[in-house]
């Protein structure tokens, strides 16, 4: 999900779409023009042209739409979120991550998305952000973990505790699994 560029000054980066969602209509339609020849069937030349243009072109609009609206780009000054840039002196805090035990949701939960979108866009996860002023929004990311750890870095902001936890018990259980592993590759387990 993240995606490294040329900048240097760039911290955390999502693309929002993918121009190489465009060639899959055109290559399904490719494939099936294949398949007539192959089975000496009627080919369907105007069909399968019309049908791979049609799709393509929608594909393009929807990549220009999230390339535009749902990328996400840290940087060592701004956090651009769709087509809304906060400058991060405008960042005091970055909120824990929601309780997944609590019944209770967070204060930021019900703040405004960044962006000009009406919310967290779909398989986004938000991160809640205290601005300086003291009010609240959701930043948002599919990669979430790691533009937290971002922004944190950036602003300033010690990891929390209970961050740095759940980082130790998951490198813990990963070390863990692979000495396992090893074990029984070994025959070492019994």
């Amino acid at each position: 999900m993240i995606e490294a560029r040329g900048d240097s000054g760039v911290l955390f980066a999502e693309p929002g779409a993918r121009w190489r969602t465009v060639a899959y209509g055109p290559i399904l339609c490719l494939i099936i023009f294949i398949l007539e020849l192959v089975t000496g069937s009627s080919v369907h030349w105007f069909a399968l042209l019309f049908c791979g243009s049609l799709i393509a072109i929608f594909v393009v609009l929807q990549v220009i739409a999230g390339r535009r609206h749902v990328s996400v780009e840290l940087t060592d000054t701004a956090l651009r979120e769709g087509t809304e840039t906060l400058p991060l002196t405008s960042i005091a805090a970055v909120l824990p991550e929601r309780d997944d035990d609590s019944w209770d949701d967070e204060d930021w939960e019900s703040a405004r998305a960044l962006g000009e979108l009406s919310g967290v866009p779909r398989r986004r996860t938000g991160i809640g952000l205290r601005l300086s002023d003291g009010t609240l929004v959701q930043a948002w990311a599919k990669d979430h973990r790691a533009l937290r750890a971002a922004l944190s870095t950036a602003i300033g902001q010690p990891p929390r505790s209970d961050d740095l936890e759940a980082e130790a018990s998951e490198t813990a259980s990963a070390d863990a699994t692979e000495v396992a592993g090893k074990d029984s590759e070994n025959g070492a387990d019994r």
